[in-house]
């Protein structure tokens, strides 16, 4: 019996985000650190294992309560059977036939949850690329970030960008441009452009989250969108803003320029505060590491961040002082 095992890894938006749902531009990185691994085997029916962290049963109305506070109400079991069911469309929209063979899946994940480090994508990511393989179906690889993204906000209504799904499917680092001059058609689906970076060009990073509180994405997204389609200016011109950030950074990595490159990953968190109304608990974790000396942004929709430091020493820092109020710090594996 054949069994596959595909791994999709977390990421950090570097800069430019939120932008990438605004037709703007971002550059990520992955972390290999932590990961969703999904296996898939052939079996009499399709037959879809729940991981442990897919709840179903408490030791009280109080314990679920708690769970759901801290991880809402969505486990992984959605995301399996949204990207089953894209799947499924996506070749009969394109006359694509299947064999008739079924299979068991089975997932898991170590990604911190609900601390912007894109897990849900990830277990989308890995699924589909079992699925390629188990079917022998080819998607190149600058169309499945649209055909991941669908799952997301086709089938589950959580709003979302490219920039994940586009740095989980590339690896490495990327810049990525959303302009619509950009857009064009692979196979079927939407892409723009993506422009892979040599991680050795990285200054180092570090990356911290905080280990007990967390907030889903669809909760830290609240109404941007809404006072973006409303024309307000202030976010319109964050967007905007965003954007340039990340074509700086590009720059600024190109020609080796880490003062320059950390002065702009602390501009683009201090410009997504000016337009978001942000937890004090996330806050407080980007002013600890800049008072070590270190640059600071969220790595996603906020609980996790990312930025440049000088040394070990300063390193050390921000570990001891960032564990001081309950953060994770950790060097992200990026290649």
């Amino acid at each position: 019996m054949v069994i596959l095992r595909k791994r999709a890894y977390a990421r950090a938006g570097l800069l430019g985000n939120p932008s990438d749902g605004y037709n703007g531009k971002t550059i990520s990185v992955i972390v290999r650190n932590f990961c969703a691994e999904v296996v898939l085997y052939e079996w009499d029916s399709v037959d879809i294992v729940l991981a442990e962290h897919d709840r179903a049963r408490f030791r009280s109305v109080y314990d679920l309560a708690r769970d759901v506070k801290l991880h809402g109400y969505y486990g992984g079991i959605r995301l399996i059977k949204a990207t089953i069911k894209r799947f499924v469309e996506y070749c009969q929209d394109n006359d694509i036939a299947l064999q008739e063979r079924n299979f068991s899946v089975r997932y898991q994940a170590n990604i911190p949850r609900q601390v912007g480090m894109a897990g849900s994508s990830a277990l989308i990511t890995a699924t589909l690329r079992c699925l390629m393989e188990f079917y022998g179906i080819d998607i190149a690889r600058e169309a499945q970030p649209s055909l991941v993204l669908s799952v997301e906000k086709d089938e589950l209504g959580i709003g979302a960008g490219l920039q994940d799904r586009v740095i989980q499917v590339y690896g490495g680092v990327v810049y990525m441009d959303f302009d619509p001059a950009y857009e064009h058609p692979v196979q079927g689906l939407t892409a723009y452009k993506y422009e892979p970076m040599s991680p050795g060009i990285l200054p180092p990073f570090y990356m911290a989250y905080h280990g007990n509180l967390s907030e889903p994405t669809e909760a830290f997204h609240n109404d941007i969108r809404g006072r973006f389609n409303r024309g307000e200016e202030k976010v319109v011109n964050a967007m905007k803003h965003f954007a340039e950030l990340a074509a700086w950074g590009r720059e600024a990595l190109l020609n080796h320029d880490t003062k320059g490159l950390a002065q702009l990953i602390d501009e683009n968190f201090d410009t997504r505060r000016s337009i978001y109304n942000l937890p004090s608990w996330q806050i407080q974790m980007v002013e600890v590491a800049r008072q070590c000396g270190a640059s600071a942004k969220f790595a996603g929709s906020g609980g996790a961040i990312i930025g440049t430091y000088r040394d070990e020493k300063m390193y050390e820092d921000l570990s001891t002082k960032l564990a001081a109020i309950g953060s994770c710090v950790f060097k992200p594996e990026i290649e």
